[in-house]
């Protein structure tokens, strides 16, 4: 992965009908229907350099990426379920750890923000959940589906130490990336008319 050329310019933005009609039609998979075949290593990199590519005021990039092959995921989860059953989660909760198993790859995005600086904490957070949204778009360009999906091991502090994150990081998302075997059917969106306001 090496870094851009900082002295090339990039080309200019040209219409893409068929970006457009991917984005109309985005939507996030189940993570328990994500099933083989998933990306190369060759397309996990490419997904990386691409979800790196995010809005960062400040340069800071307040993020990180973990790559979460099957194995590690499946040893995550059987320990995810023990620390469950001592805490009394909910059946609901612990088969929920099924999202984190099943799919052929995982990308944690972990948000490093920097305490004290100029950026607002904030904004760095909100950089980590944009890595988050490429990340999802890139595997899509890709070919895949993705499920970008948080839940309670990503806010219980002794589950949250178990995939290494340190003090004042946090989770911004599990990126779960696979193939489906039928299409996702669409959800409610949202009527702009009630979300928009427009000041001239």
């Amino acid at each position: 992965m090496s870094p851009s050329d900082l002295s090339a310019p990039l080309p200019l933005p040209v219409r893409s009908d068929e970006l457009l009609s991917r984005l109309a039609i985005r939507r996030s998979a189940s993570a328990q229907l994500l099933a083989q075949p998933g990306p190369s290593d060759a397309e996990v990199e490419q997904m990386l350099l691409l979800g790196a590519r995010t809005p960062d005021h400040g340069k800071l990039f307040p993020w990180r990426f973990v790559v979460l092959g099957p194995q590690s995921r499946i040893e995550l989860s059987e320990a995810l379920a023990v620390l469950g059953e001592t805490q009394n989660r909910t059946g609901k909760e612990i088969a929920s750890l099924a999202k984190l198993a099943n799919p052929p790859l995982t990308i944690l995005v972990v948000s490093t923000p920097i305490e004290g600086h100029k950026v607002p904490v904030w904004e760095q957070q909100l950089s980590a959940g944009a890595v988050c949204m490429n990340l999802e778009h890139a595997a899509n360009a890709l070919g895949y589906s993705a499920s970008w999906i948080t839940d309670w091991y990503s806010y219980d502090p002794a589950a949250v130490a178990l995939f290494g994150v340190e003090d004042g990081e946090s989770i911004a998302g599990f990126i779960h990336v696979g193939s489906l075997t039928e299409p996702s059917l669409e959800r409610p969106r949202p009527n702009l008319e009630h979300k928009v306001t427009v000041r001239p």
